[in-house]
């Protein structure tokens, strides 16, 4: 685990280092984005993810005197934010946050069960978020490379693990801490930690028909085509043309709705059944979990205002869509701002 010079100078008789607020400053800016992207992982929630690094930086300035200077800054930061993390888990009623109910079969026809708000839905994170932080350089003995690792599959898998192998797995096998550092942070032996790392991988090996997530390259010229064919035809009112991107074994979920389909037959006949509640669609390009990603904005027919509809995250794969989720609302428009759109589409007017 590699770290940058430690900014604590040695003060007064007792040589104690002592952090000022300048400095401490400094260390907040250093790391504070790896971190969030840590809670993310960890909760699987963009606004718990923002809470808990607050609240990490609070302790840790609490807490500065407690940390001698000799040690690793970021590993201390680290600390603190993972059992911040792990003490949020065990006070909330669900241990992960989902994009599929658990055990519950794709949806043949109509959806007609409504948003279930009283599920934790898995959250998507803005890529915005994510440039220059320190884990895109992973420790050696990294089993995951950072782009990979972000993936709102990846992160739905790991929902699926106990807390603290959900924890070991992150430091170890995203992160690329050892054993030994994992254990001192999160307490126990290595055994354990070991122990706790070949459960962990065993589930997600069980989740992913080659035993890991299949790894993905930079985002290339006809995965930008791709997201430019899936814009249009939202907002040119082709179904069929967006239905011909899906791959025939596409999956597509909608949280906070416990539907979900597979296969593109599936998927349009549903998309169909609902494709004619707005006046028109318009789409902006974002990015989430390293992924194409889109926000559309829906017209009343009724009113004919736009607003805020969904949050569209793409699993783009031979060229075609593999996986489509799709945030309705409420939640959808509930993270508009998170991702930076804003109320409504630049050209509004009809």
């Amino acid at each position: 685990m590699t770290d940058a010079p430690c900014p604590f100078e040695p003060l007064g008789r007792s040589g104690r280092p002592v952090l000022d607020r300048l400095a401490f400053e400094r260390l907040s800016v250093a790391h504070r984005r790896e971190l969030k992207l840590h809670c993310y992982r960890m909760m699987g929630s963009l606004s718990e993810a923002d809470d808990l690094v607050q609240e990490t930086f609070l302790k840790a300035w609490r807490g500065r005197s407690q940390f001698d200077g000799r040690g690793s800054a970021r590993g201390w930061l680290y600390s603190i934010a993972t059992n911040n993390c792990l003490n949020a888990i065990k006070a909330r009623s669900s241990a992960r946050r989902i994009l599929d109910q658990p055990g519950r079969p794709p949806t043949e026809g109509e959806a007609t069960g409504g948003p279930a708000s009283a599920l934790a839905w898995l959250e998507p994170y803005p890529d915005a978020e994510l440039p220059d932080i320190a884990d895109d350089r992973p420790g050696p003995e990294a089993r995951y490379e950072a782009r990979e690792a972000v993936r709102l599959a990846f992160v739905a898998a790991i929902q699926l693990l106990p807390p603290r192998q959900r924890a070991a797995l992150l430091l170890c096998d995203v992160l690329g801490w050892s054993a030994i550092e994992t254990a001192q942070l999160l307490g126990g032996t290595t055994a354990s930690i070991n122990s706790a790392l070949q459960r962990a991988r065993a589930t997600l090996g069980g989740h992913y028909t080659q035993g890991q997530p299949p790894q993905r390259s930079e985002p290339s010229a006809n995965e930008g085509l791709l997201l430019e064919r899936y814009m249009q035809a939202w907002q040119a009112d082709n179904l069929d043309g967006l239905v011909d991107l899906l791959r025939e074994d596409a999956v597509y979920h909608m949280p906070p709705w416990r539907e979900w389909y597979r296969g593109h037959q599936a998927i349009g006949a549903f998309l169909g059944s609902v494709w004619g509640n707005f006046a028109g669609y318009r789409a902006v390009a974002i990015g989430a979990n390293t992924q194409p990603a889109v926000g559309v904005y829906a017209l009343g027919r009724q009113d004919s205002v736009w607003r805020p509809h969904s949050l569209h995250v793409i699993e783009p794969a031979d060229g075609k869509i593999a996986s489509l989720t799709i945030y309705v609302p409420p939640l959808g428009p509930a993270l508009f701002a998170a991702f930076g759109l804003p109320p409504e589409p630049l050209a509004s007017r009809v």
